[in-house]
């Protein structure tokens, strides 16, 4: 019975976590040939796009999303679908060089040739790093990818059922005629009020450089036209007169944006990460997933090391369980990680993500000067409202001249009770 018992538990605890994950059904078609799901069909549909229309796809870390963005049938890019990565690592910033577990940032282009249909992580596709900016500045490191299974080193980590639907939008794109698909990496999305906080940072010229082509994206709903000069992203003016217009509008529209947001004294920080990220969804998931193991193990939570071991915790003792070599080996892998989404890299490092160092206080921004408002008798009728006439009497105390004999004050006030004025005082002798 307790064989019995257990081994229905067991099964329990896996189906509940494979409902947690969202663990990618099996299909009958090879996974890469997948088509892609009736409800994102219908989305394309919605939006005047169709499978064998050009795709971009943009990535950012801070968030930790990637969206899909699909050409519509009047020549702009419309927003599809957004993906939130499961795990990237390093910090805020370019890879600059192998091993550095840095996740690039820039624009890349993506051709069928860069498809990985036998990846050892479901299915990938290599994002294009280096490009010609990388090399310019002395880049090295390959085999970049967007793939699925949670564990990054340097790579956009998504589970296996999202990999395998962005994989069947770009595959069904490229072979609609693409040639490649532009691939856009940020560290966050490129506001002006996040350029005016991280204005400090060492980074700050180059995601300058990305704002550029960001903003021009933005502003026409077309792909920008990227080029490498002088060791700098270029972006090459849009071939009809009005959609550049539309560019160049914007970006002088958020470079003054960025410049009010600086003077009005918008606190500079430094975003700082053990290890990279995850989008909070996921977080939160593996933190049900902890808790749903510590419920059906009779109250014992468990959670993983940075050796890949196990701290099993129950009641006032803690223990070390072995130290198995993979998170996989343990007989605990299926409370710890639900299914679909793999080996969850460093998880260690989730819980020191994107903290906030204050390079610069936020500044109050300083009361407006209240100046004494002179109004001309002519408009004094029609823009404000007399009060009755203060009659005073002579004071010791001041040094006006009218304050040694009777005078009369007289004061005017805002028809607007929201927005009250101060006005200079008007003395007069009394007769």
């Amino acid at each position: 019975m307790e064989r019995r018992g257990m081994g229905v538990r067991a099964r329990t605890i896996l189906c509940v976590a494979g409902l947690l994950a969202g663990a990618a059904p099996a299909a009958s078609a090879p996974k890469h040939l997948a088509p892609v799901p009736p409800a994102t069909l219908a989305l394309m549909a919605a939006r005047n796009t169709a499978p064998s229309a050009p795709v971009l796809l943009r990535a950012y870390k801070q968030e930790s999303e990637i969206e899909v963005w699909k050409r519509a049938a009047d020549g702009r890019f419309v927003h599809l679908k957004t993906f939130p990565i499961c795990r990237w690592s390093g910090q805020l910033g370019p890879k600059t060089r192998a091993g550095d577990r840095q996740v690039p940032e820039g624009f890349y282009s993506v051709a069928a040739r860069q498809l990985n249909p036998n990846s050892a992580y479901y299915l990938s596709f290599d994002v294009g790093y280096p490009n010609a900016y990388d090399r310019a500045h002395g880049g090295t490191g390959s085999a970049l990818m967007v793939h699925g299974t949670c564990s990054s080193a340097g790579c956009f980590a998504m589970t296996d059922r999202q990999v395998g639907e962005i994989y069947a939008l770009v595959r069904d794109a490229l072979a609609g005629g693409q040639a490649a698909f532009q691939f856009q990496a940020f560290p966050f999305r490129m506001t002006a009020r996040a350029l005016a906080r991280h204005r400090t940072d060492r980074h700050i010229a180059f995601w300058r450089q990305l704002k550029e082509g960001s903003d021009r994206f933005e502003a026409t709903g077309r792909e920008p036209l990227v080029g490498v000069e002088g060791g700098r992203y270029v972006f090459a003016p849009y071939p009809d007169p009005e959609v550049e217009a539309l560019a160049l509008a914007r970006r002088t529209e958020e470079e003054a944006r960025i410049q009010a947001l600086v003077a009005e004294g918008t606190e500079a920080v430094r975003t700082t990460y053990a290890d990279g990220g995850q989008h909070p969804s996921f977080t939160a998931m593996l933190r049900r997933a902890g808790a749903f193991s510590a419920a059906v193990t009779g109250g014992i939570a468990v959670s993983g090391g940075a050796t890949g071991g196990i701290t099993v915790t129950g009641g006032p003792t803690v223990a070390t369980a072995t130290a198995y070599a993979t998170p996989a080996a343990s007989p605990f892998a299926a409370f710890i990680v639900p299914a679909g989404l793999g080996e969850v890299s460093r998880p260690e490092a989730l819980a020191l993500a994107g903290r906030e160092v204050v390079v610069i206080p936020a500044r109050r921004r300083p009361a407006a000067p209240i100046h004494p408002v002179q109004v001309a008798a002519t408009e004094a009728a029609a823009a404000f409202v007399p009060l009755p006439a203060i009659e005073t009497e002579p004071s010791p105390f001041s040094r006006l001249r009218l304050a040694e004999e009777p005078s009369r004050l007289t004061l005017a006030a805002s028809p607007e009770p929201a927005r009250p004025r101060f006005l200079t005082a008007r003395f007069a002798a009394l007769p």
